[in-house]
């Protein structure tokens, strides 16, 4: 025979007194109930899962109710979170083998009329599996562990964690046993009988099984009808025992949860906590059953007894019921879920309490609803099993700034195939402003150049953190005319009418600019945006070739690269390395000069394969690729007296793709450049420019993308598709100025350079960008 947990008190005793019978665990102190005083608040913290999972319910009714601030197992777990995201337990079926229930109590339903009829939540499934003549409570116990399972919610006293849940009651205990009391009294329950009572759960459709048993280890028959039970993918939460601190281990009744044969991972053992997560002094510690041990509140449970007496019941009957609710409001949410995968997550989200991990004492922990109503593991966009991040899914680029995003809703699945709702709007990240002012401004930066006949060589080469890396800087023909290149080219000529170039850290378009004779100043901000990407990039190699046709020159240039974008990672020392993504760059230009006036029309193509303008997508929105055109216009003439006036325009026309899913889109872009310059305003080899320019910029468009809107968990695949646009057109419009100077000096040159910009790198909320360079370059 076995006892349950905790005996009734009798009204006729004291306020104050408590009465102890053989505990849930079988055993004696520890558990025990007390009259009701009046309730405390006990404030908790109710977080909202992000994301939440889907369906999201219709927010008109208010959860977080004094009811449920006075349920301390509720409060504990923080079931309000499963409430407002979806879970209430309705249409999950509980087993509750114990000593009955009050059938008459509208605690569960109007039963009036019968079990399993009108609104009465005691299903037709339960039965009397020990010989009694109802399955009503003469006991108290069973309404008790019941009411903290499934009690109605109805805004008086407290409630049941699943409150929505349907109850298959089987009460076991022995005829009259209940009805005696003494050391040696209390109800009593034979195995044939509990065993009869899961085979009921099991036939009758039940998810999860209570039971607040205690005493020896199971007999054969019982293990057969545990055996059948997890066959069928039941969970089973059984009471630790209430044999006090000295017992290091759990109750021998629970002696099948350690028999994976049996258990098959589904029996819990449920310990007792307080409501500050501290171990209950009455409870059975986890022991050598702590990989199958969880806790809830056991303590000061309000419930009512058989004749609707509400008392405050203390025991691990009490943490039990606190789980096998969990698990309703689980199976409820996420219908998907198995048996096993329940278990298993109520585990992995556990409140990690005592020794850290799994203990002897606590053994996973104290149960948590806040992490299981969140995703868990790894996360991927439904339909299309690209892995999604939490955090960043996509990093835009300079052209497109400050591109705002309405919401982009998207349903995603966690390691256990659980959908949830994610606004991936709030994973784009925006990459802020490009390099302007490179690592070659260091003092230790060193150029040199050497020249025969019709082949010239310059190089330049700047130390970084790690190693020696060739920069450009941008400069102009004019300066490489005299050697002073920030970067590394060879270029010659092939016969009267034929030029070449190769270059290391420098466009294609520069070196066809260089080939053409095109005499541009060099700036360090306001870059022509015909020559600069809009994005940062490293250039790896580039080449170009130029004939001339009569007076026309035709120019074909190519150049390759990476893109290079910021990192994601923890680790502070890699921060600064960028994430390389290649491209390359293909030219065709024409060129020719009417007068003092040099013209130049070019079409340009950029293939991304990884990024688009710069911008990185992964995660939700799958990886992308890019293939831009661009027609570029410049324009420079020769006012005279060293004067000279120029300006370049960009046109842009980006298609891009997504890959994972279904995406894309036409991107335009633009940007400008204009500039005066004079040469030799006070000696014969000095000069001064000033620059008004745009860089690349989106100016239209964006990516449309299919997102999974609802998730069907009957056939595992996504059951509504929503169709909307990323934006990537920035509100801000960055504009340069700069002012420059350059002077001889030493075979070198000394220049200073002074620069504002307006709406920095697009943000129209950036305050404005001002600045001073000045730059010493010698030549060796």
């Amino acid at each position: 025979m076995r006892a349950a947990l905790v005996a009734q008190m009798r009204h006729s005793v004291a306020i104050g007194a408590l009465a102890t019978l053989a505990a849930c665990g079988g055993g004696s102190g520890g558990g025990g109930v007390s009259p009701i005083p009046a309730p405390a608040s006990a404030p908790s913290p109710t977080p909202t899962p992000v994301p939440t999972p889907t369906p999201t319910p219709t927010p008109s009714v208010t959860y977080d109710t004094t009811e449920y601030r006075a349920t301390a197992g509720a409060v504990s777990m923080n079931a309000l979170t499963a409430y407002t995201h979806g879970g209430t337990g309705a249409g999950i079926r509980v087993g509750v083998i114990d000593s009955g229930i009050d059938v008459q109590s509208l605690e569960f339903g109007d039963c009036s009329a019968g079990v399993g009829t009108g609104s009465c939540r005691i299903t037709a499934a339960s039965r009397d599996t020990a010989g009694n003549a109802s399955i009503d409570d003469v006991g108290g116990h069973g309404t008790a562990v019941a009411f903290t399972i499934a009690g109605r919610r109805n805004d008086a006293g407290t409630q049941g964690v699943a409150f929505d849940a349907q109850l298959i009651v089987a009460r076991a205990d022995s005829p009259g046993s209940c009805a005696t009391t003494g050391t040696d009294g209390g109800c009593k329950f034979n195995d044939s009988a509990i065993a009869a009572g899961l085979d009921a759960a099991r036939t009758g459709g039940a998810r999860v099984v209570n039971i607040s048993l205690g005493g020896d280890a199971p007999n054969a028959q019982l293990l057969q009808a545990i055996d059948r039970a997890t066959a069928a993918g039941i969970v089973i939460v059984i009471a630790a025992g209430n044999d006090g601190p000295d017992a290091a281990n759990p109750d021998p009744f629970t002696s099948a949860a350690n028999n994976a044969a049996v258990s098959r991972g589904l029996v819990i053992i449920a310990g007792s906590v307080n409501a500050s997560d501290t171990i209950s002094n009455f409870s059975n510690r986890a022991g050598t059953s702590a990989n199958v041990y969880l806790t809830a509140v056991g303590e000061s449970v309000r419930a009512p007894d058989a004749n609707n007496t509400p008392y405050l019941w203390s025991g691990t009957s009490f943490s039990a019921p606190q789980i096998a609710g969990a698990v309703a409001l689980l199976a409820q949410a996420f219908p998907n879920l198995t048996g096993a995968q329940i278990v298993q997550l109520l585990y992995a989200t556990a409140r990690d309490v005592g020794a850290t991990g799994v203990d002897a004492v606590y053994g996973h922990g104290v149960l948590d609803l806040t992490r299981a109503f969140q995703p868990v593991g790894t996360m991927s966009l439904a339909g299309s099993g690209g892995q999604t991040s939490a955090s960043i899914n996509a990093t835009l680029s300079g052209p497109m700034g400050d591109a705002r995003q309405g919401a982009l809703g998207a349903v995603v699945l966690d390691s256990f195939d659980r959908a949830f709702e994610m606004d991936l709007a709030r994973t784009i990240r925006r990459e802020g402003l490009a390099r302007r002012l490179p690592g070659l401004m260091a003092s230790r930066e060193r150029s040199f150049s050497v020249g025969y006949s019709d082949l010239r060589v310059a190089v330049s080469l700047v130390p970084t953190q790690d190693s020696i890396r060739i920069e450009r800087l941008g400069i102009g023909s004019r300066d490489a005319s005299v050697a002073r290149m920030l970067a590394a080219s060879v270029t010659g000529r092939l016969g009267s009418g034929a030029q070449f170039a190769f270059g290391a850290s420098e466009g294609g378009n520069t070196l066809a600019a260089r080939l053409s004779g095109r005499d541009d100043p060099a700036f360090l901000v306001a870059r022509d945006p015909a020559h600069d990407s809009g994005f940062d990039v490293d250039v790896t190699g580039s080449v170009a070739v130029r004939q001339l046709l009569g007076g026309w020159g035709l120019t074909l240039a190519q150049e390759s690269g990476q893109v290079l974008t910021r990192r994601d990672t923890e680790f502070a020392s890699l921060r600064w390395r960028p994430e390389r993504y290649g491209y390359g760059r293909t030219t065709i230009g024409l060129d020719r000069r009417f007068g003092p006036l040099q013209a130049g029309l070019s079409l340009t193509h950029l293939d991304e394969r990884d990024t688009v303008l710069g911008a990185r997508f992964t995660g939700g929105f799958g990886a992308a690729r890019a293939d831009s055109n661009f027609i570029d216009l410049a324009l420079r003439t020769d006012l005279g007296g060293g004067w000279s006036l120029g300006g370049s325009l960009r046109q842009g026309w980006t298609h891009a793709r997504l890959r994972g899913v279904a995406g894309g889109g036409l991107i335009r872009t633009n940007g400008f450049a204009t500039d005066l310059d004079k040469t030799g305003l006070f000696g014969r080899f000095d000069s001064i420019g000033l620059r008004v320019a745009q860089p690349l910029r989106v100016t239209r468009g964006g990516i449309d993308i299919a997102l999974p809107a609802d998730w069907d968990y009957a056939t595992s695949s996504v059951s509504a598709w929503n169709v909307t646009q990323l934006n990537l057109t920035p509100q801000g419009r960055e504009i340069d100025y700069e002012l420059r100077y350059v002077w001889p000096f030493e075979g070198g040159d000394l220049s200073g350079n002074l620069f504002l910009r307006s709406d920095p790198g697009n943000y129209a909320a950036l305050p404005d960008d001002k600045g001073a360079a000045l730059r010493l370059t010698l030549g060796f």
